[in-house]
């Protein structure tokens, strides 16, 4: 099963995040901020780091470069509500896939699934 780390400050978007993926059959772990993600980067194995760009401590650019040097074959992916910071987050994180808020949840689950070469995104409509 392909394991996703998300990592967004907003609980109401975490929760709705974490579910609609878990329905989609993927495993996630949810966390609250970019600082306590790097601790489980380092003590697990995720294939997906899902994170917004905007949070508290440290943002989702900061994180993703970090978890690159600790993991390296784990993918990115940023969601974001800023226009500005998706260049900026392509600049530092060329290879990561950036999505801009609002998405709908089946355009969420399609670009994951598009990751890791899975079919269709069943059970989201």
């Amino acid at each position: 099963m392909i394991r996703i780390l998300l990592a967004e400050d907003d609980q109401a978007m975490r929760v709705y995040l974490e579910r609609a993926l878990e329905r989609a059959g993927y495993s996630v772990t949810a966390v609250d901020r970019g600082t306590a993600a790097l601790p489980l980067i380092e003590q697990e194995r995720f294939d997906l780091l899902l994170t917004d760009i905007v949070m508290p401590e440290m943002d989702g650019i900061e994180l993703a470069q970090r978890a690159g040097a600790i993991a390296p074959d784990m993918r990115v992916m940023f969601i974001t509500g800023f226009a500005a910071v998706t260049l900026k987050a392509g600049k530092a994180v060329p290879q990561a896939k950036v999505l801009s808020k609002p998405f709908h949840l089946r355009d969420l689950v399609l670009e994951v699934d598009r990751l890791f070469d899975i079919g269709s995104a069943s059970g989201l409509n």
